[in-house]
């Protein structure tokens, strides 16, 4: 009688597991956290900003706080990911932002009106 209830305990524990297994989105490795959790805060608004984000993308899969048709779709973008790391073939990037250079714009001013003495040095200094 003694054994019997042990199995029948062992069998209700294994259709638990399976039930928490039904509940996770795909991807997901963790249970997923409050929304006032700081580390969930953090790379939500990270993927938000920045949609590319490897580690953002990756937090947010194992962790379960994407959208269930989301989180299959970067499922596969995320293991597409892991498969070329594993082999070395570099990813194909989206083409890189151009930087635009910032300009400095010169003044031409006479020189003697900028310079002014100070102290008994004489050590001139430029007023802009």
């Amino acid at each position: 009688f003694v054994s019997t209830m042990v199995d029948d305990d062992s069998d209700s524990n294994s259709d638990n597991n399976s039930d928490n297994d039904k509940d996770l989105k795909p991807g997901q490795k963790f249970p997923t956290p409050t929304p006032g959790f700081g580390d969930r805060v953090f790379y939500e608004t990270l993927l938000r900003q920045r949609p590319d984000s490897f580690m953002a993308q990756e937090w947010c899969l194992h962790y379960g706080v994407l959208p269930e048709k989301k989180a299959a779709k970067m499922y596969k973008v995320v293991l597409e990911r892991k498969k070329h790391q594993k082999s070395g073939i570099p990813l194909p990037t989206s083409s890189p932002q151009k930087k635009t250079k910032k300009r400095k714009i010169k003044v031409a001013t006479d020189d003697a009106a900028d310079l002014q003495e100070s102290g008994p040095q004489r050590v001139g200094s430029t007023i802009i």
